[in-house]
């Protein structure tokens, strides 16, 4: 089966370790919030992947999509882990900077309801991982209460933005992940750096640093080192290892 439009030669590899479903979660009497599970063959863990930008993936019904964010290019890597890998789209664009609708009621609700969707379906750990503008998304929820952080199990951020901070009091593992030569100016390495060295001292945290791999286009775009454009197997490793090391 193709997986997505921008994987096709990937289609048996993916057949191979991991089933494929699309599932929508409802949001009261609104769009659903469209996600797409890749399935391990034998789960510890599953991820909610969190894309920056607006957010939106475009998810059809086969889970195809020619959004070619880093959360895309390396969905197929998840299952090798023994870990469940699932896309959240959004039905509404969540905008950029400033005027990004990330901490919103309604977008940390729709977060809230796919963390319950997946946490009755597969009953194993929940970790969040959040890129770029996505990094917006996963801190907020965290951040928002003991009800929140008892139900997910970890907090993953790469390319992370300027804004994002953790809250001081929670125990939650967290892990950021950037690339050194990551040129976006809303997401510059010390918002990654400062994440860490602020989380309680006898919490789980780290920070890793990834070099290498290629910036093609938009410094802020995810085909440059921002979205970590051929170091999807380094940035997918890391966050595997840390969940599955606590």
């Amino acid at each position: 089966m193709k997986i997505f439009v921008l994987l096709t030669l990937l289609g048996t590899l993916v057949s191979i370790q991991a089933k494929a479903q699309v599932f929508d979660v409802s949001y009261k009497n609104d769009a659903p919030t469209r996600t797409f599970l890749l399935a391990a063959k034998h789960p510890q863990a599953v991820v909610l992947l969190f894309p920056g930008g607006s957010g939106v993936l475009r998810l059809q019904d086969d889970g195809s999509t020619t959004n070619t964010h880093t959360f895309v290019r390396s969905i197929e890597l998840w299952a090798q882990y023994g870990i469940d890998a699932v896309l959240v789209d959004t039905p509404y664009g969540l905008g950029n900077g400033r005027n990004n609708s990330r901490s919103t009621r309604d977008h940390q609700q729709r977060i809230l309801n796919v963390v319950k969707y997946y946490k009755e379906k597969l009953n194993i750990p929940i970790w969040l991982f959040g890129h770029s503008m996505g990094t917006v998304s996963v801190s907020e929820f965290a951040n928002s209460g003991l009800e929140q952080q008892q139900m997910i199990s970890g907090v993953i951020i790469a390319g992370t933005y300027r804004t994002v901070s953790m809250d001081g009091d929670g125990k939650l593992p967290v892990l950021a992940i950037h690339h050194i030569h990551d040129g976006c100016s809303s997401t510059p390495k010390s918002a990654s750096e400062a994440v860490i060295k602020d989380r309680p001292k006898d919490s789980r945290s780290q920070l890793i640093l990834i070099d290498g791999g290629m910036s093609t286009g938009e410094e802020c775009l995810s085909l440059a080192h921002h979205g970590f454009n051929q170091n999807e197997t380094e940035l997918i490793k890391d966050a595997a290892d840390f969940i599955l090391h606590e």
